[in-house]
């Protein structure tokens, strides 16, 4: 939970920070398409050494790695360009949120041998987000009434405590314990590779309220810092009930049917976002979390059933590198495009990719039936 709330403070302040001093939607597109090319590159590697090293470990190095990188940013901001600033800290950054997130998340099959993988990831995933809502009710009133440099600081702290709080867990030397990987490349037949797809999608809408969420508050809805704090916040009350229902949901529904059920009412919910104001947007945003943390549980679960231990880190770290492509592909639209369209604009185009990306897939389970 605390570094939930330092990672998704992190890029609550890096966006508003940029936004405030200027640099608007092409600002934050450009910090996070630069977070995502290292994530790209570093996701298949450091899920390899997540399966040949101690993953409690590096996460301990992934959470010391993100401190030091917050102290650096916190006393830079005090002295050098913002943004050379917050582009800088994205770099090194990205690089340890993956390895602390590849390695966490990997071990929890191992950390539950015998339990039940749907109830232990929506526990681990609900935790995460309370740090996540937490990040948003702290982070919007202290960047509206204090320095960024302040905020940083206060997002180190985060980083710390998670580092000494699995520093004091001692793991089951049999629970802790995983076969190193034998080899480098990893087996993806159909059924993986329509699980990566699903992933991507869902990626694809939550990465798109992270880069244009600051703009549509602050340029097109004339929105506070207190305000854009309202949005995290909902999409994060929204992203909690999505924990809760998905050990119900993930039982009684096929992992198939509920992935494209999801990705139904993520399209219909970024299509309608621009009729809405924005009182009536967090409802938009509250539906968005519940559907995008509801689905990721379900990925998760899914992925961890049918790959081993051993090759679960890259798994992990392949799935993300799709995902990320097509992050990369948002990031890089939303910089061309600049301020020249409205960021409802950008949710409404993004919403109708995604009504013509579920039949698509659908037809191509079919036929895959069919063959069978």
């Amino acid at each position: 939970m605390s570094a939930a709330v330092g990672r998704n403070g992190y890029y609550i302040a890096s966006a508003w920070v940029l936004v405030d001093a200027g640099h608007g939607s092409t600002g934050v597109a450009t910090m996070l398409a630069i977070v995502s090319v290292v994530e790209l590159v570093a996701s298949p590697l450091v899920g390899v050494v997540a399966d040949r090293f101690d993953r409690r470990r590096l996460n301990i190095a992934g959470d010391l790695g993100r401190f030091a990188i917050m102290l650096a940013t916190a006393c830079a901001l005090l002295y050098e360009d913002v943004f050379l600033t917050i582009c800088l800290s994205a770099v090194l950054f990205a690089f340890c949120d993956r390895v602390a997130l590849t390695s966490s998340q990997s071990v929890i099959p191992v950390v539950t041998r015998g339990g039940d993988l749907a109830t232990s990831n929506s526990t681990v995933f609900f935790v995460i987000q309370s740090g996540c809502l937490g990040a948003a009710l702290l982070f919007g009133p202290v960047l509206g009434e204090h320095s960024a440099a302040l905020a940083f600081t206060v997002l180190a702290a985060f980083f710390f405590v998670s580092a000494i709080s699995l520093f004091s867990v001692r793991l089951d030397s049999k629970s802790d314990s995983v076969n190193g990987a034998q080899s480098f490349a990893l087996n993806i037949d159909l059924r993986l590779a329509r699980l990566f797809t699903v992933h991507a999608l869902l990626y694809g809408g939550a990465v798109l309220v992270s880069v244009m969420g600051s703009s549509f508050v602050f340029e097109e809805q004339k929105g506070t810092a207190v305000d854009f704090g309202y949005v995290e916040a909902t999409w994060s009350v929204g992203s909690l009930i999505g924990a809760v229902l998905a050990v119900r949901l993930t039982r009684t529904i096929s992992a198939h049917r509920l992935h494209f059920v999801l990705l139904g009412p993520t399209a219909l919910s970024l299509t309608a976002l621009p009729l809405m104001p924005l009182p009536w947007s967090l409802i938009i945003f509250a539906a968005l979390g519940f559907v995008y943390n509801l689905g990721r549980v379900s990925v998760e679960v899914t992925l961890q059933s049918r790959v081993c231990d051993s090759a679960l880190g890259r798994a992990k770290g392949v799935m993300h590198s799709f995902a990320v492509a097509l992050g990369m592909l948002i990031f890089s639209a939303a910089a061309l495009l600049g301020d020249s369209v409205f960021p409802s604009t950008v949710f409404f185009s993004f919403g109708v990719v995604l009504l013509i990306s579920v039949p698509a897939l659908s037809i191509g389970i079919t036929r895959q039936k069919e063959k069978s």
